[in-house]
């Protein structure tokens, strides 16, 4: 089923529960603020953005930084509660800060049963499904997934830095080419993702809205870059997942999901 976007995109409608894909998230409490203001910061994995559901656990996280004005630091964890890994950061200066996590590698296994519907909701290429079929009797699911979260924070007046368009170099990103913190309802904001650094093409990205109970489908073009309108206020996620053969001993698969969080102010 598809429907028309405004601006002319077409996208697509995913199932509105996931049942094996749980998005993971990284969210401010404050999404602006002056210089020398802080913020707490939630990361957790679920299936009804933006509730929090899991809290990460601590020693699954390989990365958390924080990038303002060109500048790189760690991000400082504020320990665990109400269903959320929490971090706390002070901004010092001006800017559109962005802020990323990335998870160490989990494996998984999926009964033969499970398959079909974990590819739909991720909307995997033809190829790996065909992939996948081809395999002799007993099949076998086989992953080792990495999760990969990002969002943004404005702090004060902005101007001069652009350092938001910057790759952070996680494995699979989702790169703003708008400032991702002056979006107001009927924005677009166009996205190139990323793949080890490399423009993916035809990449499928899934968008969210706070509440709501499906997920649009975008498409990236050749180059890696999609267009995603964005009509109404609130806290909006973008979601995609990369998905190969694998390459490592016990595992048939490997993937990397990525996740970007915004507000579009009413």
């Amino acid at each position: 089923m598809l429907r028309r976007a405004a601006g002319g995109a077409a996208l697509g409608l995913l199932a509105a529960g996931a049942l094996f894909a749980h998005d993971t998230w990284l969210l401010p409490d404050r999404l602006a603020l002056a210089p020398g203001q802080g913020t707490t910061l939630a990361l957790t994995s679920g299936m009804a953005f933006p509730r929090n559901e899991t809290a990460i656990r601590p020693e699954r996280v390989r990365t958390a930084q924080v990038r303002l004005a060109g500048r790189t630091a760690t991000l400082k964890s504020a320990g665990s509660a109400r269903g959320a890994l929490r971090f706390r950061h002070e901004f010092p200066a001006a800017g559109v800060a962005t802020l990323w996590v990335s998870l160490a590698p989990r494996d998984l296994e999926l009964a033969p049963d499970e398959v079909a519907h974990y590819l739909d909701e991720i909307a995997a290429p033809d190829s790996v499904r065909a992939a996948y079929e081809a395999q002799p009797a007993p099949r076998r699911w086989r992953e080792r997934y990495a999760k990969h979260a990002k969002t943004f924070v404005r702090v004060g007046d902005p101007a001069g830095d652009r350092s938001w368009r910057e790759p952070t170099g996680q494995a699979l990103e989702l790169v703003p080419l708008d400032d991702p913190t002056a979006l107001q309802p009927g924005s677009a904001l166009t996205v190139r993702v990323l793949r080890g650094g490399a423009p993916l093409a035809g990449f499928p990205v899934g968008v969210v809205r706070a509440g709501g109970a499906q997920a649009a489908l975008v498409r990236a073009d050749a180059e890696g870059v999609l267009r995603i309108a964005l009509p109404e206020a609130g806290r909006w996620m973008l979601r995609g997942t990369e998905l190969r053969r694998g390459t490592a001993d016990g595992v048939d698969w490997e993937s990397d999901f990525a996740t970007l969080t915004l507000e579009v102010r009413p």
